[in-house]
């Protein structure tokens, strides 16, 4: 599909993450700077305070012994052999133990923050350093404390106790952040740690996202194409619903079980569906109610006229009969049994071929008259046609016919279902009324634009092209003598019609070379009314 909503998911993280490193890179390139430094300056802070309190525990210690003055000189004599002291160098004698926790500590500092540690006297004399440039330091404290120094400062922060700076090393062409001062003790100290590139490493960071954003993006474009499916499936799913609905097929169900708000519209739409196949049902029974309404006011008089001519038309020589035959039986004509039996079964013959016209009759005139109330419902006209099929088996083989019907499928169409039967039913006892020849009947059901259209064919004499458009009429028979052969009335087709006409579809037949067929059309499953 054009505008997938699993490729609109994939666009929408691929931007989502895309949009996150470039503002991470901005922010980098913008920030990165300034909390970088902020942090090396938190450090330092840091480790002065530490610093503070230690030179102030030391010099609380109390005076040294006499016992250690000899401690005192050997370190003395190191000093002036060595140049400095690193890692601690002692001032005064007697205090091994807490040279060495100070050296630890402060080297540890120095190592894990990369600070420089430089502590001095007043004068300057007494230099205790975690770097091996003792020298150069405690000269550079000293310019700053005189003021003459000459190279370029930059001050951050000060204090009545220290200052916070940032200088430039130009022998190695390194910027330095620094903090020198003070302490508590009445020493001087200096603090000292190098500022890498924040150009560069902003720059490294922001090819590091780059790189890491890219692999994230194939990992969830991935992970979208194959988890997306979960999501897009039951709209898929109700959208081809939808589309089946709108065609009329309410037939279709959404599956899912899923108790999400999809899952809760899924099941909202198998009632919505329910709901239209009985309310269209009802629409089209009433469509067909008020069609049949507006005809019957000016069809009712003539319809009334037409009728009792027809009746008495046709009931005329039945009667005549059975009048003859009963006077006949009572002037004694039929004097032997073969001949009252005779009689008498004229007579019943056609008693009952009255009976079952006038129920004919009977059947046309609710029709015609808009009495039998048509139920408009949608079913399957494949399965009727079976039905009547198998429920005419018998009169089939009495008549060695051979009925084809090769409909594999479900066709559904609107209509009521038990007055569409009757229509099969007459056109099939017409077709095997009428069969000849190869004594073949054929069946077929086809549709197109929406229309079904179903063709009952018999192989038998084509009829006449005078009589082709009156056998639909009532009481019309093409060959009197073969009707009258099997008992027909001429009402069957009559009844057709005016089912047909009740269902506002349309019925003939057609003349072939071997045969006839009659055809009647019905609206398919994708009409509304």
């Amino acid at each position: 599909m054009k505008h997938s909503m699993r490729r609109q998911l994939m666009a929408l993280l691929a931007g989502m993450i895309l949009f996150a490193l470039v503002l991470i890179g901005i922010v980098n390139y913008c920030f990165l700077g300034t909390f970088y430094t902020s942090m090396k300056e938190k450090s330092l802070l840091k480790t002065y305070d530490m610093l503070n309190a230690y030179m102030l525990s030391e010099a609380a210690s109390g005076t040294e012994d006499a016992e250690d003055a000899e401690d005192a000189e050997d370190a003395e004599e190191a000093e002036e052999a060595d140049g400095e002291a690193p890692y601690g160098e002692k001032r005064h004698g007697g205090r091994d133990t807490e040279e060495e926790v100070f050296s630890y500590e402060i080297h540890q500092v120095a190592v894990q923050d990369n600070i420089r540690i430089l502590v001095t006297d007043v004068d300057f004399t007494d230099l205790r350093s975690t770097g091996r440039e003792s020298r150069s330091d405690a000269l550079r404290l000293f310019g700053y404390f005189t003021g003459y120094y000459r190279g370029t400062v930059v001050v951050r922060s000060q204090t009545s106790t220290y200052v916070i700076q940032e200088t430039e090393d130009e022998d190695i062409s390194t910027e330095y952040l620094e903090m020198w001062g003070q302490l508590d003790s009445g020493d001087w100290f200096l603090l000292r740690t190098p500022l890498e590139s924040i150009a560069t490493t902003a720059r490294l960071s922001n090819i590091f996202y780059a790189i890491v954003g890219l692999v994230v993006i194939l990992i969830s474009m991935i992970l979208v194409w194959f988890f997306s499916r979960r999501f897009t499936e039951p709209i898929t799913q109700l959208t081809d619903l939808s589309m089946r609905m709108a065609n009329l097929d309410f037939e279709a169900r959404y599956t899912g079980e899923a108790d999400s708000e999809i899952g809760q519209l899924g099941r909202n739409f198998n009632r919505m569906s329910d709901e239209l196949e009985t309310t269209i049902s009802e629409l089209k029974s009433a469509n067909a109610e008020l069609m049949q309404d507006n005809e019957r006011k000016t069809q009712v008089d003539e319809m009334r006229k037409e009728f009792l001519n027809s009746v008495s038309h046709e009931l005329k020589t039945p009667i005549a009969l059975i009048q003859g035959y009963a006077e006949g039986l009572k002037d004694d004509i039929a004097s032997d049994p073969e001949s009252r039996d005779f009689y008498l079964e004229v007579i019943m013959d056609e008693a009952n071929k009255m009976n079952g016209m006038v129920r004919k009759l009977l059947t046309l005139n609710q029709l015609e008259f808009g009495n039998e109330q048509v139920a408009m419902e949608r079913f399957d006209l494949r399965q009727l046609i079976q039905g009547v099929v198998s429920g005419m088996q018998i009169l089939i083989g009495e008549k060695k016919a051979d009925v084809s019907f090769p409909l594999d499928h479900p066709v559904y169409v609107w209509g009521d279902e038990f007055q569409i039967e009757e229509v099969v039913t007459n056109y099939l006892s017409n077709a095997l009324n009428h069969l000849d020849y190869d004594r073949r009947i054929e069946i077929r059901v086809g549709e197109e634009d929406g229309i079904v259209t179903t063709t009952v064919f018999n192989t038998g004499d084509p009829i006449p092209e005078k009589d082709l458009d009156r056998v639909f009429e009532k009481f019309y028979k093409v060959d009197k003598a073969r009707t009258r052969e099997y008992g027909g009335s001429g009402i069957g087709l009559s009844i057709v019609k005016a089912i047909m006409d009740r269902h506002h579809g349309s019925c003939g037949v057609r003349n072939y070379e071997n045969g006839v067929a009659f055809w009647f059309t019905l609206e398919g499953k994708d009409a509304l009314c």
